[in-house]
């Protein structure tokens, strides 16, 4: 019990400490500029994986209805082992991700298979 009474407050800290690293790092706003973003897209290369729509390539699909802007951001930030590269802040700032999530946002769906008419021969 004792040392129980020991862990818990270190434990406390610990989270405490754990979600305002969290807040810091996490984007404070899900506002973007569609329009930027896309430029950003194309600057910082990601098409080259993702495609200019965001529907994937070597990359995995990001558009039509991407994840969350802040899982998003977290998986830029710390993607799986081998599955991309590691983009910090100093390389491509938060205000750059929203502003490409926001322009992941205006990406439609493809049309219906029955609304393409070489498809319905």
């Amino acid at each position: 019990m004792k040392m129980l009474r020991l862990f818990l407050p270190v434990l406390a800290l610990g989270l405490i400490g754990a979600s305002s690293a969290v807040a810091q790092s996490a984007p404070t706003t899900t506002v973007g500029d569609a329009a930027r973003g896309k430029t950003l897209w194309v600057k910082d290369n990601c098409y080259s994986c993702h495609g200019f729509d965001g529907h994937g390539g070597a990359g995995v699909k990001l558009a039509p209805k991407p994840i969350s802007m802040v899982a998003f951001v977290a998986f830029v930030r710390h993607p799986a082992a081998s599955s991309m590269p590691t983009f910090s802040a100093k390389i491509i700032p938060d205000q750059d991700l929203r502003d490409m999530w926001a322009y992941l946002n205006t990406i439609p769906n493809p049309p219906a298979v029955k609304d393409i008419p070489l498809l319905n021969q």
